[in-house]
């Protein structure tokens, strides 16, 4: 971030502004958030954040937008890489929460908000999004995916119960071979737990056997015959699931540009509604905005700082006066005051809210900043040429647009000769 707007702490306000949003998408277009030049794009972004914040008023938050992945997971289905199940669901849970901020926008527009009017440039796409609520519940593609998926999971379990009864049957009937009262599982496979002395009297196969040598577990021959049936109806179950899998990635890449429209819009109302939600955090007030250099504020509140224990700050500059010099005892406020005017003008130029009663802003092309912190710095000629350094620079770069902040000048050479 540009060093005069740290100076300002306008980076904290930024990582404030981050926290309320949802998506990493609309994080990143904050965390990469400067003053406007355009003022036609500076008062569109104000009255966003105007609207989403009478939204918020009004109907309360947005519903979150679960949009963790899926541009990634869209990419794959259009390159044709198989998507797990688990990744369905995230592509499902997407469209769930569009129709949600959908719904959620349309109510806006009973209060005639025209940010409401967004809901338009979402896509529904219902009938996707019903397919995979059907075919895809808790990470698994379902039973009701299809009726020969059905038909072979309902043949599975049947299987698996014929199974468990025949070993049970002939732990039963063959007790007096058996070495524990209950069968068990080895590598996959139901076994019968032989003694040692006994093992060529159950017919089937030697899967395993005990630590000690004196328990062999074996899978009935009757039983086996069982396993390798249910064996092929699973690899035809799998085929069948990466069927379904494949039908529904061609349905979500035949819709690619109107997901991609989808990922646009709830990352640009979740950028929009973080600053609406910001507003509502620090009792915000939208700003006028001029370019004639006027800058009035009246009960500022600089937002860092708690509103039981701010003083509010009236100030104005403009109208034939070009600069002002506040003075006053140390610890007077002084500092705070003049960085809450250089925050107030970067913050509104960003199409934010400010804590404040009323405020003029007016458009700067930038915000130059000399903020000295001479009371950590030992040496007190190095504070003054520190100084004269950023002075330098500011009047390398200032133009008769630009805001201008300067914090104790001259504070440690004048230390230096007294």
């Amino acid at each position: 971030m540009d060093r005069n707007l740290k100076a300002l702490e306008f980076d904290k306000i930024i990582e404030n502004l981050a926290e309320y949003a949802n998506s990493g998408q609309a994080k990143e277009i904050i965390r990469n958030l400067v003053p406007f030049l355009s003022e036609a794009e500076l008062r569109k972004n104000m009255s966003d954040t105007t609207q989403a914040r009478q939204m918020l008023d009004n109907i309360g938050a947005p519903p979150a937008s679960a949009m963790e992945n899926v541009e990634e997971l869209l990419g794959k289905a259009v390159r044709y890489d198989l998507l797990s199940p688990e990744e369905l669901e995230q592509v499902g849970m997407f469209l769930a929460a569009v129709k949600r901020m959908k719904e959620y926008l349309e109510r806006g527009k009973e209060y005639r908000i025209s940010l409401a009017y967004y809901e338009e440039n979402l896509i529904p796409l219902e009938a996707i999004r019903e397919e995979l609520l059907r075919s895809v519940r808790y990470g698994k593609i379902d039973d009701q995916a299809s009726a020969a998926l059905r038909d072979m999971r309902r043949d599975i379990q049947r299987l698996e119960e014929k199974i468990k009864e025949k070993a049970e049957s002939l732990l039963r009937s063959q007790k007096k071979y058996m070495s524990e009262s209950f069968i068990v599982s080895r590598c996959g496979r139901v076994c019968l737990p032989v003694k040692k002395d006994y093992k060529s009297k159950v017919a089937g196969s030697v899967v395993d056997k005990s630590a000690s040598g004196t328990t062999f577990f074996i899978e009935p021959a009757a039983v086996a015959k069982y396993r390798e049936e249910k064996e092929l109806l699973e690899i035809e179950e799998d085929n069948e699931v990466r069927r379904i899998i494949y039908l529904l990635m061609d349905q979500i890449a035949e819709e690619e540009e109107a997901f991609r429209q989808n990922i646009k819009m709830l990352v640009k109302l979740d950028y929009i509604f973080a600053k609406g939600k910001l507003s509502a955090d620090m009792d915000g007030t939208e700003p006028g905005i001029n370019t004639q250099g006027h800058l009035l504020l009246k009960g500022a509140r600089h937002p860092l700082l708690k509103k039981e224990s701010c003083v509010p700050l009236d100030f104005e500059m403009g109208n034939g006066k070009k600069g002002v010099i506040i003075t006053g005892p140390n610890t007077g406020g002084k500092t705070v005051a003049i960085k809450t005017v250089g925050l107030f003008s970067v913050m509104a130029g960003c199409g934010l809210h400010l804590p404040c009663r009323e405020a003029d802003i007016c458009m700067d092309n930038q915000v130059l900043c000399d903020i000295g912190d001479g009371q950590n710095i030992a040496d007190n000629l190095s504070t003054f040429s520190s100084h004269i350094s950023n002075v330098l620079q500011i009047l390398r770069k200032v133009t008769k647009e630009s805001l201008v902040i300067m914090d104790e000048l001259g504070s440690g050479r004048i230390r230096r000769m007294s």
